[in-house]
């Protein structure tokens, strides 16, 4: 029997023509929720995912919209307000950054305004979303979700250091701040929590370009660091979105890290030694 605990309800999730936010796209729609959904790039990727939520029969909307820009997210969220009339979930799944493995240094010719590209669509788009679309959320009840990256930690450190970029990884640790003072200010009818994510297939792990320029020895010892010994699956921050968002009633301001114990340190909890007392 499939149930739709959010039936009228209304998802704002960006970055559904990619794997993770199709995967947050699809366990809300399941739900009931009815999807809005701003798209930029990706245009084969746009296709699949229209094709795959037209043919499951899921409410949605698609809108091409460029996030970082001020003037097209406010009027983005003039048509979402004269359309539907407000948004109950804001998931702030939108980011981009160069891997230092892939792209090198910032100096390099192909990397001009790279640094610039990093900040606007992980840190700003974030803000304007939330800037121009809480004001929609009036209903009461309803939930934001940033979504960030442990480079907001580890930055160019330890064995992950190739993935993360300086940009990046900047505007990840921008997101917490975000997220703290955005839930003061919604509270107490929104609540606001931020979910940030380690190594994931398909986004910094196994299926993108950064993962597979790495070498075996580079690879493994990512892996080694992580106590869960993996990366994780789209599935899994989906489910992990959904209850921030829907089933945390009692959670605002709080950082949820999702990243197979990366952060907590790898290395194997040594036996108590004997102790010199006696």
């Amino acid at each position: 029997m499939t149930t739709t605990p959010l039936a009228g309800k209304i998802a704002l999730v960006p970055g559904a023509a990619r794997p993770v936010g199709r995967a947050i796209a699809r366990r809300f729609a399941r739900a009931g929720a009815t999807l809005v959904l701003p798209v930029h790039d990706w245009p084969e990727s746009i296709a699949e995912l229209e094709e795959e939520l037209r043919g499951d029969g899921h409410l949605y909307s698609l809108h091409h919209v460029d996030l970082r820009n001020r003037e097209e997210v406010a009027r983005f969220a003039a048509i979402i307000d004269e359309g539907q009339g407000r948004i109950d979930y804001l998931i702030n799944n939108i980011e981009r950054g160069g891997m230092p493995v892939v792209h090198g240094s910032y100096d390099q010719p192909h990397n001009q305004g790279q640094w610039e590209l990093e900040i606007a669509t992980t840190m700003t788009a974030k803000w304007l979303l939330y800037h121009h679309f809480f004001p929609l959320m009036r209903g009461g009840g309803g939930a934001v979700v940033n979504l960030s990256s442990i480079a907001a930690i580890v930055g160019r450190s330890g064995p992950a250091a190739p993935l993360f970029s300086d940009g990046y990884s900047a505007a990840n640790r921008a997101v917490g701040v975000f997220t703290e003072t955005w839930a003061r200010e919604a509270a107490p009818t929104v609540r606001v929590n931020e979910l940030m994510l380690g190594l994931v297939r398909t986004r910094h792990g196994e299926e993108t370009r950064g993962w597979g320029a790495l070498d075996e020895r580079s690879r493994e010892a990512i892996k080694g660091a992580i106590p869960l010994g993996r990366t994780g699956r789209p599935e899994e921050v989906a489910d992990a979105v959904f209850f921030l968002a829907v089933e945390a009633t009692y959670l605002t301001g709080a950082t949820l890290r999702m990243d197979g114990g990366l952060t907590a340190g790898g290395g194997p909890v040594p036996p108590l030694p004997p102790g010199i007392l006696h």
